[in-house]
């Protein structure tokens, strides 16, 4: 119960961190989001109303939000809702704050980067308590179980479409090439922080390959196989360049996500073996990967 409750104060946190993000840094900068809120955002620019955004927000999250609730599961659906919900109410309910000039000659490149690092923050406190933002979220989530990719990197996609309509909406206002450059740099940057950001804190698509060195290969598989029913291991057996003496080597593929959980338990049923782990890129689609929600 204790649980429950400290996933949705964290959950509708990352609601409030969100429109935070929105209202003070990522719109006040005018550059455009990803997926429908790219449309929605490139929208206000061009006729300067920011209670369309708001509207066009809720109106595209109304179906994404149906698309959750089939492909992904109930629970994400529902915690997405509560996000949503709390966005949207928050960019009504708070103040008008200027925390930076937008024009290009003062601060914008800080408005972007630090709305960037906030927006990335929330998404992943989002997805770490089986929700999300929604938006390109939701389907980056589907995809994600799907191909077995990090979510940041299939929200890239949802990005061109909106960036291009973005970039489109904004020389039909300003009749300027120059301008839609401008809006491209910055926007260009505005996707790199916030996905890089969601990707570095919500690793649970990330692969990593935990190659143990023990004398003890039945108790480090042991507890490979106890830690998850999902995992399973090879064993090579080695000779020590060294001192000569036979080892062997227990290698398990895993998520970051899992990470920690593995390695206490290898180091519990051999407290002297040596460990290391890497990335790794590339993987059969029938690994296993429990899914969002």
């Amino acid at each position: 119960m204790k649980s429950c409750l400290a996933d949705y104060g964290i959950i509708f946190f990352a609601g409030i961190l969100y429109a935070v993000a929105l209202k003070y840094f990522v719109l006040p900068s005018q550059v455009i989001l990803t997926g429908t809120e790219g449309i929605a955002s490139a929208l206000s620019y061009y006729f300067d109303s920011y209670l369309l955004f708001i509207l066009l927000y809720l109106f595209f999250q109304s179906f994404l939000l149906v698309f959750a609730f089939w492909k992904v599961s109930r629970t994400f659906a529902m915690r997405t809702l509560i996000v949503v919900v709390t966005v949207s109410s928050f960019l009504v309910l708070m103040p008008e704050l200027q925390v930076a000039d937008p024009e290009p000659q003062n601060e914008r490149m800080i408005l972007v980067i630090f709305g960037g690092l906030l927006a990335g923050v929330a998404k992943a406190m989002a997805f770490k308590r089986r929700g999300s933002t929604g938006d390109e979220d939701i389907p980056a989530a589907y995809f994600a179980m799907k191909y077995l990719k990090p979510v940041g990197y299939i929200a890239i996609f949802a990005a061109m479409t909106s960036t291009a309509f973005g970039l489109f909406m904004d020389y039909l206002k300003y009749g300027e090439l120059a301008s839609v450059i401008n809006t491209l740099m910055y926007t260009c940057i505005y996707i790199f922080v916030s996905t890089t950001t969601l990707n570095n804190l919500y690793r649970k698509f990330q692969l990593t390959m935990l190659s143990v060195i023990t004398h003890k290969k039945d108790a480090v598989g042991a507890a490979i196989k106890a830690t998850s029913s999902h995992r399973t291991y090879t064993v090579q057996q080695g000779i020590g360049g060294y001192t000569g003496e036979a080892f062997w080597m227990v290698r398990t593929i895993i998520t970051h996500e899992e990470l920690s959980q593995f390695i206490a338990a290898v180091e519990e049923a051999d407290a002297r073996c040596f460990y290391y782990f890497e990335n790794i890129e590339g993987i059969s689609k029938g690994y296993y990967i429990a899914p969002i929600g």
